[in-house]
């Protein structure tokens, strides 16, 4: 014969969630450890953390501090903001809230926090079962957990925000320096992304700065709006035809890129002094892409003006 799992309100298993789940809890952590998979010691509930208390604070098996949070009912900011503070105050290395009924948004919270390097942090949903007329068990099912899946995603995640950043700076030097020899960027503001583009006064051109980790490059972009692939190709044939002499008045090669499985034509001089990873290498590699846009608008600007379009 087999039995039927029932839930029962945790609230008939311990009446109180502090004066009797987390007293319970504080006295049988090791069934907490069999759900988590590590050990837990030294269980002591009530710990002081500046004006507040930590509903039990246990250890590690390395001795580090492990804050544990308990609540009956929904989630709340409330219990996460304790959470972090517990942290905080009192050094910890890991947090566990074990909640009745865990919200949409603390789980992808809880999530978002360890992607972090800061921490490690478990919610866990906390259920009574019995089954027949047996007596009430603990049901601890683990909600949200750290892994090292998560820590790539948050280096990533740390990556690319730090790359935002650092290009921001890079064109703030860059336009500084544009806007002191040409009002072409004059209307522009530095950007997180790796280009910023102005207009060209005729409609499908833009000038254009892109800048990667250890190069950038001034550009002439050609897109007419979508659905028109061919008039882009056919405009940068049009200024192919005189390749040599927008090249001689430029004073330099220019690299002709018709991108043929793309909407859009580019023409562009890419300069290789460093890029927005080379700080050190910053002014001088600024200073020649703002001389290479300055040159390149000067001598491509008379042949856009006669595709008469």
């Amino acid at each position: 014969m087999i039995g039927k799992l029932q839930r029962v309100s945790i609230r008939e298993v311990w009446k109180h969630e502090a004066l009797d789940f987390t007293t319970w809890l504080r006295d049988n952590i090791d069934i907490l450890n069999d759900v988590l998979g590590f050990e837990l010691s030294g269980a002591e509930n009530e710990r002081s953390a500046g004006t507040f208390s930590v509903d039990i604070v246990v250890e590690d098996s390395n001795g580090n501090p492990v804050i544990v949070e308990n609540q009956y009912g929904k989630t709340d900011h409330d219990h996460l903001g304790k959470i972090l503070t517990y942290m905080t105050m009192l050094e910890a290395k890991a947090a566990i809230w074990i909640v009745e009924d865990p919200r949409p948004e603390h789980i992808r919270a809880m999530a978002w926090l360890n992607e972090s390097a800061s921490g490690s942090f478990y919610l866990i949903k906390i259920e009574a079962v019995k089954i027949g007329d047996s007596p009430p068990a603990p049901l601890f099912t683990v909600i949200v957990e750290p892994s090292e899946e998560a820590r790539e995603v948050g280096e990533i995640k740390k990556d690319i925000a730090e790359r935002y950043f650092i290009r921001k700076d890079f064109w703030a030097g860059l336009l500084e320096k544009m806007n002191a020899k040409s009002k072409l960027f004059s209307n522009i503001s530095p950007s997180q992304h790796n280009w910023i583009g102005t207009g060209s006064g005729v409609r499908g051109f833009s000038f254009t700065f892109s800048v990667r980790q250890h190069d950038g490059s001034a550009e002439l972009y050609i897109d007419r709006g979508k659905d028109c692939k061919e008039e882009n190709e056919r405009i940068f044939d049009l200024l192919f035809e005189s390749k040599e002499e927008i090249e001689e008045k430029f004073g330099g090669e220019l690299l002709w890129e018709r991108l043929d499985n793309r909407r859009a034509c580019r023409i562009c001089k890419t300069i290789t002094i460093g890029g927005y990873r080379d700080a050190e290498k910053w002014n001088e590699q600024q200073e020649a892409m703002a001389e290479a846009m300055i040159n390149f608008e000067r001598a491509i600007k008379p042949f856009i003006r006669k595709l008469n379009i």
